[in-house]
């Protein structure tokens, strides 16, 4: 069963927002980690954060790419962000990417694990031989997270408001998700899903709030608060696998600015009330709401936790 239409309305059209960048608090100190911080919603995350003076790594794939944003933010904010090669597709990368950022940082005082993939073709798979929408914005940013811990933990402790936060980017088609632990690598029951490749993007993107609530779970007692989010139907460039006459009648028609979309997880990473928001699903623009109740389920979230430490010390043993 899906959302309500009144959910499914107000999140695909929300009511304007009454927060917005200007309402940053100053976030000189604090060390934020940005993944996909060179395109889209990660980019103006990225260039907001640092006109508020924060310290701001842009984890992203590719180098040429991410040292153009950096430049160009540099020209904007007059601050620099600090590049951090990561490919969220190789457990490899993930463990490098890592390993780099501890030996620069630490403290970190905000994760965003805001990078992703939507509607890729079928037969890519990660460097692993996960399904890439899998692989990628579920299993890669758990792996990474992991690997942060220890940083976060610290960041807790300096922190003015006591928490370090982690803050997951999901989607409006977590409504309709549901994890079938089949098709999580190349299986016959993922091939069984071939042409309907929105159904590994919504599992992917439910499966990214059942894993916030779980991690909440676990960390509580390190001062970490975890929250997962709806930015809102974007105009990014996300949807370069969507057909292009459809791309260019949602961009007309029903998708929202880069810099809409950037609201909600700005507002979770840095107002003042977010300590509060322990394992809470925000929606467009910057509002606290409901997600997919099945997410809610601790013996699911078990379940989940379970597989990815399970991938995790698989590829740790090889």
């Amino acid at each position: 069963m899906g959302p309500s239409l009144k959910t499914i309305y107000t999140q695909c059209w929300p009511p304007r927002p009454t927060w917005g960048i200007d309402d940053i608090p100053d976030q000189t100190g604090r060390v934020h980690l940005v993944t996909g911080g060179a395109a889209g919603l990660g980019k103006e995350t990225v260039r907001a954060l640092l006109r508020k003076n924060a310290r701001v790594y842009v984890a992203a794939r590719g180098k040429a790419k991410a040292e153009a944003a950096i430049a160009e933010f540099k020209r904007e904010t007059g601050t620099e962000a600090i590049f951090l090669e990561l490919d969220l597709a190789s457990l490899a990368s993930i463990h490098r990417a890592a390993e780099e950022f501890l030996s620069k940082e630490k403290e970190l005082h905000v994760l965003y694990n805001n990078a992703g993939v939507m509607f890729t073709d079928m037969n890519l798979l990660t460097a692993d031989g996960y399904d890439l929408q899998f692989g990628t914005n579920v299993l890669g940013h758990y792996y990474l997270t992991e690997l942060l811990i220890p940083a976060l933990v610290a960041g807790a402790k300096t922190s003015n408001d006591g928490v370090s936060r982690v803050v997951n980017v999901s989607s409006g088609i977590q409504y309709w998700g549901e994890l079938n632990f089949d098709t999580f690598s190349d299986t016959p029951e993922r091939r069984k899903w071939f042409g309907r490749e929105y159904r590994l993007y919504a599992q992917s993107k439910f499966a990214n709030v059942v894993y916030a609530k779980e991690l909440q779970r676990r960390v509580s007692k390190d001062n970490i608060v975890v929250t997962s989010l709806n930015p809102g139907n974007i105009r990014s460039d996300l949807w370069q696998h969507f057909p292009g006459f459809l791309r260019k009648f949602l961009f007309a028609t029903t998708l929202h600015s880069i810099q809409d979309g950037a609201l909600t997880q700005l507002y979770a990473g840095t107002v003042p009330e977010g300590k509060d928001f322990a394992g809470q699903f925000l929606i467009p623009w910057a509002r606290l709401g409901l997600c997919n109740p099945a997410a809610n389920d601790p013996e699911l979230g078990r379940k989940l936790w379970e597989w990815l430490e399970a991938q995790v010390q698989k590829h740790q043993a090889q």
